[in-house]
């Protein structure tokens, strides 16, 4: 039997039928073995994939082999991962121990594999890398899997930006945010029309960006206010929250010396915001509106470019002071201060919303709490520096507002909030902000009064040119808590799985199943229930599509391509009340552990059809790729030469008159 199967692998290597997997990806290989295919497995005790000489396949053997590897990196969860894969480890190790798989694999040691399927590059030696065929990952792919990035206040200057984790290990500078500032280069699309703005914190210039636009932001809202309070209807202000849940606090009594406002502002705004010690039914002060009305005409003047002759860069510096300004619209946002307005006033807030509709095209779903959601740069699953790992909380510490304890990803509707984190990137080194702060949707769609988000995969196959498959099935990921913006807790706001599954006990509906994942197709039904039956077809997908195909389209430059390499990829979407997808970032080597039956079925799927389309299809063009469809191919372009050609310039000079 053991020479029967060494001459069945003495064809394997002409046959090019080597694969590695490096991570927890029991399908694939199961997938692989089940096309014949060998697996060269990875030594328990190394870290790298490299080539071995024959006498050291023995000894590695003996160690014990295994399919995982212990060591992650850049991928989406990559924490959760090192225990799976630890897990995996000894699954393996124990029931491949005498198995027929050791032996194939220790006889092919010595080869180069032909398919790797990795989690991490930095894993594989990089003499050996050149020579695998297949591979499932690029290198730098930082331009887009990241949030770093550089823009400026919504419809304004590009100075703002976003920032989260780099994803490999070969560049650490560009993001997200910034490839989308190239957008305009290659689609006539204005990326806020599907991405929120984002800015980096431990980046001056973009602090104060920010600044500027949670500022105008704020005006824009209080305008809204007014509307709502126009008959006395109430605004959804804050109510007494249970012990358990994180309310939108009082803005706190900033202490002296602490970083709230930029250098360069005029004197008020070097000062600090003041707590208004008013309740809720003191008056406000009277120019309260007027000054909102003022900073949003000004706004709509240079989202007009009538300021391109103006000495100062923005009306936030120089129209209001946002000191005494700031605290009074925390009151009537958050404290259901009552603000009255006649109908001159009126009229004007009206048409000056009308008007700015026209040029921003997040004004829908910035809402007017003026909420913002701010993220560690270089984490991921929620984790962070604000509140460790997941399953703990941070203590109240020195400096901390109450609505800053939770993990990782908060959510802040007050500005000396988020500026409080920005002092932790004080001492880090030159170019690494720990802190990005995005506008929070705030009128996204829900069902069932539960926030949801959506996981979205797709597949590059090449770069150059850029060839993109999307897949038709995706799932969606509720929180554990009914929607509120009175309450920032993470169970309401913050769908990632690896947060939400430290509230298993928490139910927000009923009809949300208890895994807290739907499939796409119960999301149609749901949408044919509320008779927007074709809305998935027509308005959902085709924003997805657009979106991926935009963000990739500014990032291929910057994105290492290599033949023969491919990758999936899942991108986050948030629907908003009109059912358009705003994207929220892009995750390379998403997460294929199952968190319910769905997921099961729908990550084993996917796992099937990426390997027909990567490896079955080479071979036959025709066949199946399951529920990939392909969304872009780049039509190819011929090499200009221009060796040899005699170039000239022909005119004449200008005449002095």
């Amino acid at each position: 039997e053991l020479w029967g199967g060494q001459v069945e692998l003495a064809a394997v290597p002409q046959e090019k039928k080597i694969f590695t997997v490096h991570g927890p990806y029991p399908v694939i290989r199961r997938l692989l073995r089940a096309r014949g295919w060998v697996e060269r497995k990875l030594p328990l005790n190394r870290k790298q994939l490299k080539q071995q000489p024959a006498d050291q396949s023995k000894q590695q053997l003996d160690k014990g082999a295994s399919g995982g590897g212990d060591e992650q990196g850049e991928a989406e969860n990559e924490g959760e991962r090192e225990d799976e894969d630890e897990k995996e480890d000894k699954e393996q190790s124990s029931e491949d121990s005498e198995d027929i798989h050791d032996l194939m694999s220790f006889l092919v040691q010595d080869q180069v594999p032909n398919f790797l399927w990795t989690i991490r590059l930095s894993s594989v030696d990089q003499e050996l890398l050149p020579r695998i065929e297949v591979v499932n990952r690029y290198p730098r792919l930082a331009a887009l899997c990241t949030k770093v990035g550089a823009r400026g206040p919504q419809g304004g200057d590009t100075r703002g930006a976003g920032v989260q984790k780099e994803m490999t290990s070969f560049s650490k500078q560009e993001g997200l945010c910034q490839s989308l500032q190239n957008l305009s280069w290659f689609e006539q699309v204005d990326f806020n029309t599907f991405f929120p703005r984002c800015y980096r914190l431990g980046f001056k210039d973009e602090k104060e960006a920010f600044i500027d636009d949670f500022c105008l932001t704020a005006a824009r809202s209080l305008l809204k206010l007014a509307l709502q309070k126009v008959g006395d209807r109430p605004v959804e202000t804050e109510q007494p929250s249970k012990p358990d849940e994180v309310l939108a606090p009082k803005a706190a009594v900033p202490q002296e010396g602490s970083v709230l406002w930029p250098q360069g502002w005029r004197r008020s705004h070097e000062s600090h915001l003041m707590l208004s010690t008013a309740g809720p039914h003191s008056p406000l002060y009277p120019q309260l509106l007027e000054e909102a009305l003022e900073a949003c005409e000004q706004h709509l003047g240079v989202l007009g470019h009538q300021d391109i002759d103006r000495s100062t860069p923005s009306p936030c510096q120089t129209c209001i002071d946002w000191d005494r300004f700031l605290p009074e619209y925390y009151r009537v946002a958050h404290e259901g201060a009552r603000l009255e307005l006649g109908r001159e006033q009126q009229e004007r807030c009206q048409e000056l919303l009308q008007r700015l509709e026209e040029k921003l095209p997040q004004l829908d779903i910035e809402g007017s709490l003026n909420v913002w959601i701010v993220k560690p740069s270089a984490k991921s699953r929620g984790r962070g520096k604000a509140g460790g790992g997941v399953g703990h909380t941070h203590p109240r510490g020195e400096g901390v507002p109450p609505s800053l304890c939770c993990p990782g990803i908060v959510c802040a509707a007050r500005l000396e909030e988020v500026l409080e984190l920005a002092q932790s990137c004080v001492g880090t080194p030159a170019g690494v902000c720990e802190w990005v702060v995005q506008k929070y949707v705030e009128r996204p769609l829900t069902i069932f009064n539960t926030k949801f988000d959506i996981r979205q995969w797709f597949v590059v196959t090449d770069w150059k040119p850029l060839t993109v498959w999307f897949y038709r099935d995706c799932y969606l990921r509720f929180c554990s808590r009914p929607f509120s913006l009175c309450h920032l807790e993470p169970a309401r706001h913050l769908c990632n799985v690896s947060i939400q599954k430290r509230y298993k006990t928490w139910q927000p509906d009923p009809r949300v199943p208890p895994d807290k994942i739907w499939s796409n197709e119960q999301f149609q039904a749901h949408l044919a229930w509320l008779g927007r039956a074709n809305a998935w077809q027509r308005v959902v997908v085709p924003g997805m599509k657009a979106a991926i195909l935009n963000a990739l389209r500014c990032t291929r430059d910057e994105v290492g391509s290599r033949k023969g390499s491919f990758e999936l990829f899942g991108a986050d979407f948030l629907i908003g009340e009109d059912l358009q997808p705003w994207l929220l970032e892009i995750n390379s080597c998403p997460t294929m552990s199952p968190s319910s039956a769905v997921t099961r079925q729908l990550c084993a799927n996917v796992q099937r059809d990426t390997l027909r389309l990567v490896l079955d299809r080479k071979d036959d063009p025709t066949c199946s790729i399951g529920a990939f469809e392909l969304l872009y191919r780049e039509a190819a372009v011929s090499s200009c030469l221009t060796a040899g050609l005699r170039l000239m310039v022909t005119g004449c000079s200008l005449k002095k008159p």
